[in-house]
């Protein structure tokens, strides 16, 4: 009996470039392929803006007027039970989200000046200082665009890549060059890799989104970046970065890897056009939900991608280096400090970063006001005012309290982040900023009796949807909205809760009770409940995230 010869089946192209997979592959691809993404400016300032909402083509306004940071917004009054259910066009109000992009979160009070002139005058007063250092409007016109872009760049800055398949604003320290315990001041590289790919239609057509953060100390969340520099003392060479790869969250979330290597300040932007390019030439395309530079890293491991980028690259072998120190407890920057130059900076928290843009102006006022002409925003949505003499300190202190923006905050005013949730996001499925503030305000009211015994911040972030753009798998509170039941069996808002995550010391992803949902109606119950449960039950000097790794389940709850 004859048997039949077994043949191999080949593996599906996954759409990499650098093994000949070059067709589109989604919708996403061929829009791409069609236009660089980095042109439709030149419609918007000299058609949409005259033609309005109506004369927008499809493929630019759900695709590439991402690429220079805008996104349509939810239309008011669709409930997020209808968010999977209605078709982009009738979830689409005909009015714009924008981000500001602002590298390593830094500006100038004059830029801030300008920053909240464009929101008084054509975003309603919106602004909000993101987790990702950009402050994102509302209620954005097509028509005022080119007015709003003359305005930003006539003051340096930029709305260009702080969206789409690009390389997005880059992650900085918000205290370089001042903080007198960073091991070195990544700024120069921040303004480098700006100055020479951002706008570079090379890398304006990428698989993904490509997320970058650069810093001397370990406060810019680089555990889940797709690129991360993360500065560290070599014993033979001195300051340097370890380089990481691969991070990411969203709803396959992946602490990312270290390639074990030390990079010279002047060798960033060349590292990093580097690491890109591999995103570029070997990401995946096919399937969108795997083109980010994860999924690749995690495929080949860190020896691998390290062995490509040193030989296919950038044709030279780097340095072996050693592992960042780890911080005890996270740098949110909060509260007065000193910086290496006898001045101080004072980190103030506005509730999830809800600021408005006669908020920003007034900070520009109170800021030179006691001598300073620089503000940074944290990756925490939080804002800090730099070079203050001490002699200023305290009537600045007053002056930003004044505005809702606290230097000595609650703990849970503190520690709360939130995405910009159903009110202007189309992949919303819950309220969050106004929940945030709810959140805040009932938590600060509710356990004063035990505030002075939470020493460090219980973080509690909460997101609209699954993509965890509030980062809430690494947050010691997460909440992913979602619609789940009521005790009658209704249909209503509410969040699946991730517990004990972290970054630092407790790098990894929140602990997850199987079936356990909370009702919008029930959040503040249950944080409460959750918190006095910790502060109960823990031991001397034991952090959150250690105690929800052996807590009861009932005591989760």
């Amino acid at each position: 009996m004859s048997s039949t010869p077994t043949t191999k089946r080949q593996k599906r192209g996954e759409g990499q470039w650098a093994l000949g997979y070059r067709e589109p592959l989604n919708p996403n691809e061929r829009s791409k392929k069609d236009d660089n993404p980095l042109n439709v400016r030149a419609r918007i300032e000299n058609i949409y803006a005259h033609t309005g909402f109506a004369g927008i083509d499809p493929a630019d306004l759900r695709g590439r007027f991402r690429w220079f940071g805008l996104y349509t917004q939810r239309k008011p009054g669709i409930d997020g039970g209808r968010t999977a259910t209605l078709e982009p066009e009738e979830l689409d109000d005909e009015f714009f989200m924008l981000r500001v992009r602002i590298d390593g979160g830094a500006v100038t009070t004059d830029q801030l000046r300008v920053i909240g002139e464009v929101s008084r005058d054509y975003a309603r007063d919106t602004a909000d200082i993101t987790d990702r250092q950009n402050i994102q409007y509302h209620w954005i016109r097509v028509e005022d665009m080119p007015v709003i872009w003359q305005k930003l760049e006539d003051a340096g800055l930029t709305t260009m890549e702080a969206c789409g398949d690009s390389p997005r604003v880059i992650l900085g320290s918000p205290v370089a060059g001042i903080a007198k315990d960073e091991v070195i001041d990544g700024t120069p590289a921040i303004d480098e890799i700006k100055r020479r790919y951002i706008g570079d239609k090379a890398f304006a057509n990428l698989p993904r989104k490509f997320k970058t953060a650069i810093s001397g100390l370990p406060d810019v969340a680089h555990e889940v970046h797709d690129i991360a520099f993360v500065g560290v003392h070599h014993p033979e060479h001195g300051p340097g970065f370890d380089l990481w790869v691969g991070g990411g969250l969203s709803t396959n979330p992946m602490i990312g890897q270290r390639l074990g290597t030390w990079i010279p300040l002047d060798d960033v932007p060349d590292v990093w056009a580097g690491v890109i390019s591999i995103f570029r030439d070997y990401g995946y395309r096919r399937l969108r939900h795997r083109a980010r530079i994860k999924f690749l890293v995690k495929d080949w491991g860190a020896a691998k991608f390290r062995e490509v980028l040193e030989t296919e690259y950038l044709k030279r072998q780097l340095h072996d280096g050693p592992a960042p120190e780890v911080p005890e407890i996270p740098h949110d920057h909060i509260g007065v400090h000193q910086q290496k130059d006898g001045d101080f900076y004072l980190g103030a928290a506005p509730i999830a970063g809800r600021v408005s843009g006669s908020t920003l102006l007034a900070v520009a006022a109170a800021a030179e006001k006691a001598g300073s002409h620089r503000v940074r925003f944290t990756p925490l949505q939080k804002l800090i005012v730099l070079d203050v003499a001490r002699s200023d300190v305290d009537g600045l202190k007053t002056a930003l309290a004044g505005l809702g923006l606290q230097t000595d905050p609650s703990p849970w005013r503190r520690g709360v982040m939130a995405c910009t949730g159903l009110e202007f996001c189309k992949l919303a499925i819950v309220e969050t900023k106004a929940r945030a503030v709810d959140l805040v305000s009932r938590l600060e009211d509710r356990l004063k009796d035990i505030t002075a015994d939470v020493t460090t911040p219980i973080s509690v972030h909460i997101n609209g949807c699954p993509n965890s753009c509030a980062r809430i798998q690494t947050a010691d509170i997460g909440l992913k909205g979602q619609i789940v039941a009521d005790d009658d069996g209704n249909q209503v808002e509410g969040f699946q809760v991730h517990l004990g995550g972290g970054l630092g010391l407790d790098a990894g992803f929140g602990r997850k009770l199987r079936g356990h949902k909370v009702t919008a109606d029930e959040l503040s119950d249950y944080v409460e409940r959750v918190v006095r449960n910790y502060v109960a039950d823990r031991k001397p000097d034991e952090r959150f995230p250690q105690w929800v790794a052996r807590a009861d389940d009932a005591d989760l709850k």
